[in-house]
């Protein structure tokens, strides 16, 4: 193995077992079920905070994955504990699909069918259910856990799914009616489709695609595989020829119904290096050598792309908005994660070494400035005079352990494969 490759997954691997997965461990509410809902920026915790459907999900991933991979007890303990309180709180077992948040008791206060937010319960059950069958656990849990996630997947289909135009609308009301503000959040602007929600149904859709195929012995009912890979097929087309803006080869954010631009000419060069590899991974799991080679090209043009936010001090910039000429340089957390799996991917399977330095750059720059040596987790972010930004949550709603957790792993991985 390459000695900064060796060097890189090893310092990975000292942060995810000692500094990130500690902390999410110790956010577990031993009274109420589940993980606490919120500590602020300057590290109160606040244990009647609200629970987000979005946090609870990728906790659900985050332990799920780390178990596979590294097969400690403790982690599957904390995945079991996400994935019950997911079942008896977050699932709407009237209407289907999950809530957008629960109190802190876990009683529904808003009752919302947003598909982001369902899409990353899919990706959470059925990493567990793989992690589960992996390690040879009980069949049934793993099998419940599929069951349920092929439930929320018919329900993305039977909802979200445009099948006029193509791709996938925003959200719903509990009832599957339709909402004015389809918004996932106060910073989004209200458009019926996103960049941002088809990200993040690909992503569930490919895991869960890969997870029935790793273990046929998860038992689904007739024609689903064929009609998740038919839509994961139609997601890579949806990216390619509709997100993706071919003059650029940054993402377009928001779109009308007709996949007609809205909101302005935004950038966000985070989201661009998450979706090449996302992009790039759903193509592989397919393993199509036809689509992949016309897959990989625009794989290459995203990341390249994305370039355009990285800084001297290998950190990414968030994103720009090119109408007004403002530009949102803090460095986020998030972005810095997608940032090393991005430019690694690139190195790994294109052979550029200049994208692995790139991955190692931003990866010191997440030693140096990120990481919280005293609390656990990472700052949210700094800004570009490096200034700690500790106004958003250190753990919260949107702040997660899945993109951190996940870089870290998916180092690990890459690099034990590549040997």
């Amino acid at each position: 193995m390459d000695q900064t490759v060796k060097t890189l997954r090893d310092q990975v691997a000292d942060t995810l077992q000692g500094n990130i997965l500690p902390f999410w461990l110790r956010m577990q509410d031993g009274r109420r079920g589940g993980f606490y809902g919120r500590m602020t920026g300057d590290g109160v915790l606040v244990k009647d905070a609200s629970k987000g459907g979005i946090l609870n999900a990728r906790i659900l991933w985050s332990f799920s994955a780390a178990y596979r991979v590294l097969g400690n007890a403790e982690y599957l303990a904390a995945a079991r504990n996400a994935y019950r309180y997911i079942i008896d709180h977050f699932i709407d077992h009237e209407f289907g699909g999950t809530f957008w948040e629960v109190d802190a008791d876990g009683r529904p206060i808003d009752t919302k069918k947003q598909f982001y937010a369902i899409g990353f319960t899919i990706y959470g059950l059925s990493e567990y259910a793989r992690a589960i069958a992996h390690r040879g656990g009980p069949a049934d849990e793993a099998q419940e856990a599929i069951d349920q996630a092929v439930a929320l997947f018919d329900d993305i289909e039977r909802h979200s799914r445009d099948l006029q135009y193509g791709g996938y609308i925003e959200a719903c009301s509990r009832e599957w009616g339709a909402l004015a503000d389809m918004r996932l959040s106060d910073l989004d602007a209200n458009f019926p489709k996103s960049q941002n929600t088809h990200l993040h149904i690909i992503e569930p859709y490919t895991n869960l695609l890969r997870t029935l195929r790793e273990f046929p012995a998860l038992k689904v009912g007739d024609g689903v595989v064929r009609r998740l890979e038919a839509a994961v097929r139609h997601l890579i087309d949806i990216f390619c020829y509709r997100i993706l803006n071919p003059e650029t080869h940054h993402l377009d954010l928001f779109f009308e119904m007709d996949w007609t631009r809205g909101a302005g000419w935004l950038e966000s060069y985070g989201h661009d290096i998450e979706c090449s590899w996302l992009l790039h991974e759903a193509a592989l799991v397919l393993a199509d050598e036809t689509l992949l080679r016309e897959v990989e090209p625009i794989v290459r043009l995203v990341a390249k792309a994305s370039e355009k936010g990285l800084n001297a001090d290998g950190s990414m910039t968030h994103e720009a908005n090119l109408d007004t000429g403002h530009v949102d340089a803090d460095r986020h957390w998030w972005v810095q994660a997608e940032t090393v799996v991005g430019f690694f991917n690139i190195w790994q399977y294109f052979g550029d070494e200049d994208a692995l330095h790139k991955a190692v750059g931003c990866w010191h720059y997440i030693q140096d400035n990120l990481i919280d040596h005293n609390l656990g987790e990472w700052f949210w972010s700094r800004d570009a005079q490096r200034n700690i930004n500790r106004k958003d949550d250190h753990a919260g709603f949107w702040k997660c352990p899945y993109h951190n957790s996940r870089m870290c792993l998916e180092i690990i991985e890459r690099a034990e494969a590549i040997g």
